[in-house]
C-alpha cells in the first residue's frame, strides 16, 4: 500500500431496521487501511445491509460511520461497490464498455453528457486489468457469470476507490472463474482496502486476512479462523464446515471484545 496505516472504515453503534425488523443491532467495527476482510453470516443476517449503510444507501436508526476519517457524506466517494449480480437486468440494452463507463459518472450528472477519449481509454484499460477487454463491445447478456462479475469489478474501479466493497462476487460462478476473481482481488488488495461478503468458506480459510461474523449483531471480529462455537453462535445451530475439501484454520480462544458472544 502506498498510504500509511490507519482506519479505513469506522463503524460505531450502528443500528438499522426495516419496519419492525432489526437488520443491524449496535454493530461496531473497524477496518484498517490495507485490510482484506471477509464478512460471513446467515441469509438475513445484515451483511448486505452493512455494506449499503457504509455506502450511504440505506437509512440508519443510530450510530456513526466514518470513511478514512471523513464523514459518510464526504468519504463515500472513496468507495467502490460491487453489488450482487442478481440486482442487474441482463436484458438492458448496454454493452460491457458502457457499463464500466457508467462508473465514471459524477454525482449531479448533466443530461446528454459525452464520455471523453481519456475516459474510454481508461475503461478499456480497466477491462484489460480484469482480463475481459476482448468483450468490451459484447452485450451484457452474452457474458458468463464470471465475466459479468469481472465487469462489475472493473466498473467499481472506474471511480478510483481507496476501498472496495463486494457483495457475494463469486456467487453462481464456476470454480475456475471463482479462482480467477480471488486472484484478481489478491492483486487489487496491494493498493485497495477490500471488504468481501461471502458464503465461500474457502475464501475465508485461504484468502482474507481478517474476519467479521455477522448475524444482526457482530458475533466475532478477528483472525480468519472458524470453530464450532463461533459457527453455532453465528448460524444458530451446528454446521459442518466444508471448504471444497481444503483444510481450514480454527479460531483461537477469544471472548469479551469486538462484540464476541461465544
Amino acid at each position: 500500500m502506498n498510504e500509511s496505516r490507519g482506519t479505513a472504515i469506522h463503524v460505531s453503534g450502528l443500528t438499522v431496521a426495516y419496519g419492525n425488523n432489526l437488520a443491524l443491532d449496535n454493530v461496531r467495527l473497524d477496518v484498517e487501511i490495507g485490510d482484506y476482510m471477509g464478512i460471513i453470516g446467515p441469509n438475513g443476517g445484515g451483511k448486505s445491509t452493512l455494506l449499503k449503510a457504509v455506502m450511504g444507501l440505506t437509512d440508519i436508526m443510530s450510530g456513526e460511520i466514518t470513511i478514512m476519517g471523513k464523514s459518510l457524506r464526504e468519504g463515500r466517494n472513496l468507495i467502490g461497490y460491487v453489488p450482487q449480480s442478481t440486482e442487474f437486468d441482463r436484458s438492458f440494452p448496454i454493452d460491457v464498455l458502457e457499463v464500466v463507463l457508467t462508473g465514471m459518472l459524477p454525482i449531479g450528472l448533466k443530461p446528454f453528457r459525452r464520455y471523453s477519449e481519456e475516459e474510454i481509454r481508461q475503461a478499456h484499460y480497466l477491462l484489460g486489468s480484469v482480463g475481459i477487454e476482448h468483450l468490451a463491445r459484447n452485450h451484457i447478456s452474452a457474458l458468463s457469470g464470471g465475466e459479468f462479475q469481472k465487469m462489475l469489478i472493473a466498473r467499481a474501479l472506474a471511480a478510483k476507490p481507496k476501498i472496495l466493497l463486494l457483495d457475494e462476487p463469486t456467487a453462481s460462478v464456476d470454480a475456475s472463474s471463482r479462482a480467477q476473481i480471488y486472484d484478481l482481488l489478491d492483486e487489487l488488495n496491494k493498493e485497495v482496502t477490500i471488504i468481501l461478503v461471502t458464503h465461500d468458506l474457502l475464501a475465508i480459510s485461504s484468502r482474507v486476512r481478517r474476519l467479521a461474523c455477522l448475524n444482526n449483531r457482530l458475533i466475532y471480529h478477528g483472525e480468519p479462523e472458524l470453530n464450532e462455537d463461533v459457527v453455532t453462535n453465528l448460524y444458530g445451530c451446528p454446521v459442518d464446515l466444508i471448504a471444497h475439501g481444503v483444510p481450514h484454520r480454527v479460531l483461537k480462544e477469544h471472548g469479551g471484545e469486538d462484540g464476541c458472544s461465544c
